[in-house]
């Protein structure tokens, strides 16, 4: 199944892209997409288990994906 990553600030100067298409076996999960960008060049600048949203809801690292699902991964936002 194919999952399109959403990345933003410093994680898209990281990885050099705002999206990616992830390629996963059937009952992949968030863990597994995150850990399929930290594994890409400039990957590791992301924690193991960033913020990450599914289709615009909050999701844990244990959540199912499906095809065509969008994975927002969310950096931290400093107030100043």
């Amino acid at each position: 199944m194919t999952v399109t990553a959403l990345l933003f600030a410093a994680y898209a100067e990281a990885l050099g892209h705002r999206s990616l298409s992830l390629a996963l076996g059937s009952g992949a999960t968030v863990g597994d997409a995150v850990a399929q960008l930290r594994a890409l060049p400039g990957g590791e600048q992301l924690p193991p288990m960033p913020l990450v949203a599914v289709n615009l809801v909050y999701a844990q690292s244990d959540r199912v994906l499906a095809s065509g699902d969008e994975v927002a991964v969310i950096p931290p936002v400093a107030e100043g």
